[in-house]
């Protein structure tokens, strides 16, 4: 009960704090202020506030709900160039369930011509694949938007990258022989509904056929090496790279071929959706008026140092992290420790294959002591960069990609 009560605390000094952000952005001020707890200023003191709730197979997660369990991974601790299994965060719709990977079967059906059932045995007999690939949660960043948002208050750390192994996407779809009438996925997982009414699906949700053919959306049984934990969808899921994590489907059992855009549980309505044009804060929205999200914006992370670092005058400070951009790749990073005045280019690494994060590094000089900020921003292959401040509202919260912000004082 202790750790609750610190948690909606927690929770509680963000909206707070959120809203005064909101407010100094709604009256259009000179400055364009953000505070700290929204910049990532306040990471350290928010962990500080919780006491570490333990999850089996787990190290240094927020627990954001027990139940379904949704927990983050504070940014210091994403600093891994492959994201342990240990460290990658959680997010659930229902309940795990509990598989016998030797009874598990994989239904293809729908709009194809030679409907399949596989068990693993069967599945891994396809040509297999391993790539390293980003999954981030549609709603990663709600904890910033004012209004806020219904739903889990994440700020930063519902993202990883992590290395799978499995088999295309595609070459399951071909082998059940998709039809001309094929447009779009439906995916479904076993995971249990918090009702616990055994006929309601948590989620099901899919992607147009030409995002399940690309060549890195896999159905995948190993994550770093290992088979897949039990909250990462033991024995079998789909890893959809790029776009919100509610597509790469946990605890896969079937795969359900449309011929018009998906309706499972939240496909709908206003679930994974935002405004298709520009809205006020807390504006009523028409559903029709809502578009489902595919491409997560560009991000990027600042891994190392942790924030509210103390520091040595005329010691050099080294600065690394990651960057992504959905279906995109990252053309540039630059950082800056002057509130934004001057930029740096950071030392930016290609991916390791297509839908990897990208790691880039600089080294700081900083000119005098004192206190500052180091931003990081940005920049995606069609050019398209990280907004300063949260982006535009919406009901959900979600596709907040605002530039990542340590504190450092350099004594």
């Amino acid at each position: 009960m202790g750790n609750r009560k610190k948690l909606n605390t927690s929770r509680r000094a963000f909206l707070k704090y959120g809203s005064l952000t909101a407010m100094t952005v709604a009256m259009d001020l000179t400055l364009p202020v953000i505070h700290p707890s929204q910049s990532g200023l306040m990471t350290s003191a928010n962990a500080d506030a919780l006491d570490e709730i333990a999850i089996q197979g787990k190290n240094g997660l927020r627990v954001l709900n027990n139940r379904p369990l949704n927990a983050e991974t504070p940014p210091h601790l994403l600093d891994d160039v492959i994201t342990p299994n240990d460290r990658h965060f959680v997010r659930n719709n229902g309940l795990p369930p509990q598989m016998d990977a030797t009874e598990w079967t994989l239904t293809v059906d729908g709009e194809v011509h030679n409907p399949l059932v596989l068990t693993l045995e069967q599945l891994k007999r396809f040509k297999q694949y391993t790539c390293s690939l980003q999954i981030e949660c549609g709603g990663n960043g709600r904890a910033g938007f004012e209004p806020p948002a219904k739903g889990n208050q994440w700020t930063y750390g519902a993202i990883g990258c992590a290395t799978y192994t499995g088999v295309r996407m595609k070459d399951v779809l071909r082998s059940a022989g998709l039809k001309n009438s094929a447009v779009y996925t439906g995916y479904y997982g076993s995971d249990l509904h918090l009702s616990g009414d055994p006929n309601k699906v948590p989620i099901s949700r899919g992607t147009p056929i030409s995002k399940a053919m690309d060549d890195h959306t896999l159905i995948v049984w190993e994550m770093n090496g290992r088979p897949l934990p039990a909250l990462h969808g033991f024995p079998l899921r789909v890893v959809t790279p790029g776009w919100p994590g509610s597509t790469s489907i946990k605890w896969l059992k079937r795969i359900t071929i449309r011929d018009q855009e998906h309706d499972g549980p939240k496909m709908t309505g206003y679930s994974y959706r935002v405004p298709q044009y520009p809205v006020p804060p807390g504006a009523h929205v028409p559903r029709e008026d809502m578009k489902i999200i595919e491409s997560m914006p560009v991000k990027s992370l600042i891994t190392f140092p942790k924030s509210r670092l103390n520091w040595k005058y005329k010691k050099s400070l080294s600065v690394r992290g990651h960057a992504w951009a959905g279906d995109r790749s990252i053309k540039a990073v630059h950082v800056s420790i002057d509130f934004g005045v001057n930029w740096r280019k950071a030392v930016l690494t290609p991916p390791v294959n297509p839908f990897a994060w990208q790691n880039w590094k600089t080294v700081i000089d900083f000119p005098m002591k004192g206190y500052y900020e180091v931003w990081a921003r940005a920049t995606d292959s069609i050019g398209e960069m990280q907004p300063m401040v949260v982006p535009g509202w919406n009901p959900k919260g979600y596709l907040n990609n605002a530039m990542h912000r340590i504190s450092v004082t350099v004594l």
